[in-house]
């Protein structure tokens, strides 16, 4: 997808906005690079893949306050990375998979900040620490990784919400929940109308 100058101008206030409301409330976000036709744009010259930190030093960077996150995003339409392991983790799995946990961790009573995708896939934000999750088709997003975050745009689209931070009112539950939510997921016989994977 074409990210024409007039849109990246209209959206770049958002994209601060929230980058700024990302680190008061103490997430560690930086600027990533952004889609420039089939390439990635931002830092000097284009990557063939993306979004990536911006800075080299991006680990150096992390827990930099709210004000000077303003000033990283003025005049500029940067992805909004989160990096992971200092806080705030991410679980990484399947649309279809994260729909069906979603569903359990709704029946439970239990928010979870939960991204999607543009490519379709799912991110559970828990706090960092305790045992990261191993299983087959999850990727556990820790230290010295990030992950997009909404509104950042992608080849294809645009990262979004799928349950929103305020929703658990900034509280991040402990890992072992969402594992748990993953497993009740991935055991159901009933697919809540979904297709449900061949697991032969």
């Amino acid at each position: 997808m074409e990210w024409s100058d007039s849109w990246r101008g209209a959206f770049r206030i958002e994209l601060r906005a929230e980058a700024v409301n990302l680190a008061w409330h103490g997430w560690p976000v930086l600027p990533g690079t952004y889609p420039a036709g089939d390439r990635w744009a931002g830092r000097d010259g284009v990557e063939d893949t993306g979004p990536v930190p911006v800075h080299d030093d991006w680990q150096e960077r992390i827990g930099t306050k709210a004000e000077q996150v303003a000033t990283w995003w003025a005049g500029h339409s940067y992805s909004i990375l989160l990096a992971t392991g200092h806080g705030v983790d991410a679980v990484e799995v399947s649309a279809d998979l994260g729909r069906r946990a979603a569903v359990e961790l709704r029946a439970a009573g239990v928010p979870v900040p939960i991204v999607a995708t543009p490519e379709g896939r799912w991110m559970f934000l828990v706090a960092s620490g305790g045992t990261p999750v191993t299983d087959e088709g999850v990727k556990h997003h820790g230290q010295g990784e990030y992950v997009p975050l909404p509104p950042s745009p992608g080849q294809v689209g645009v990262v979004h919400w799928r349950v929103k931070p305020q929703i658990c009112a900034w509280q991040l539950p402990h890992v072992d929940v969402v594992r748990e939510a993953l497993l009740q997921a991935a055991d159901r016989t009933s697919d809540y109308g979904l297709v449900t994977a061949d697991r032969s």
